[in-house]
């Protein structure tokens, strides 16, 4: 027969019992371990999503503030108050508390934001239609100045043209060598008995032209390119002439025919053999012109 100790009996019995509940506060803790490191990664992913969310906002708005001048003061607001929320989430501890409490905050946000973005909207259809008008306006001036410069054009060709048509013009030029001696002419085509040349210039009638004082001046160029009775020099505009005779008449829109007796200057005498131009102008205007050979 066996004889069991009491104590060492007492001793297993405390034992066992001990492993007993450590072996239920090994499976309690290692099951409420489990538990809060769940909870602080549902926490941490809450807090990331707060904080990516709200990053985004930041960025539109840096998006939006390059295009909206007008309204950069409401712009700005907005962005501080969503960059201070992202500062201060980024530096508290995350818990269901303040996850909750910026939870609330984003909600705010996003509705300020929805306002905004709606209000800028407006403002970018009322920008594009006013770009549309814009262009419209620029186009239609355009066309306008196109216009304006298409009639100035046109008009100062019908002014040119009635400026052309309204000229002096010489429907003809006649002239002769004579000898003069004692008041008397003798025509001659011999150019050793020759000292003047009548000249002729029939002016046709114009309507256009202003009536009124004319003058008109005659240059007759001998063989060797000299000028005969040299008067001078007279300039008009860039350019001058050297002339033989200047006659002043009245023209009154009618034909008229002018009639002048060049005589030449002692050092043009006598004549040389060969040809003899005569050209008339009215200011820089040649009128027409003529020749006669002298043998």
């Amino acid at each position: 027969m066996m004889i069991v100790n009491p104590q060492l009996f007492n001793y297993r019995l405390i034992i066992s019992s001990l492993l007993v509940v450590l072996t239920v506060l090994g499976i309690y803790s290692f099951t409420n371990y489990k538990s809060i490191k769940s909870y602080e990664e549902f926490l941490k992913q809450e807090k990331s999503l707060i904080e990516k969310e709200l990053s985004e906002m930041l960025s539109s708005y840096d998006d939006l503030s390059q295009d909206y001048d007008l309204m950069a003061s409401q712009l700005q607001e907005a962005k501080l108050e969503t960059k201070i929320t992202l500062d201060s989430l980024r530096l508290l501890k995350s818990d269901l508390s303040i996850i909750t409490k910026f939870k609330d905050q984003l909600s705010v946000l996003k509705t300020k934001s929805k306002v905004l973005l709606a209000a800028l909207d407006s403002l970018n259809s009322a920008n594009i239609k006013l770009q549309k008008e814009k262009r419209y306006a620029l186009n239609t001036i355009e066309k306008k100045s196109i216009t304006i410069n298409e009639l100035e054009q046109a008009n100062d060709s019908l002014n040119k043209t009635i400026d052309d048509a309204a000229i002096l013009k010489a429907s003809s030029v006649e002239a002769q060598a004579y000898k003069l001696k004692s008041g008397t002419k003798r025509f001659t085509a011999r150019a050793r008995r020759a000292n003047a040349i009548d000249v002729c210039i029939r002016l046709a009638e114009n309507p256009l032209t202003i009536k009124g004082k004319k003058d008109i001046y005659i240059q007759i160029v001998n063989p060797q390119g000299n000028v005969i009775a040299d008067k001078g020099e007279i300039v008009f505009g860039e350019t001058s002439l050297i002339y033989s005779k200047k006659e002043l008449f009245n023209f009154d829109n009618k034909n008229l025919e002018i009639c002048t007796a060049i005589v030449a200057d002692d050092e043009d005498q006598p004549f040389l053999k060969g040809y003899y131009f005569i050209n008339v102008f009215h200011k820089d205007r040649k009128l027409g012109g003529t020749s006669i050979q002298l043998k």
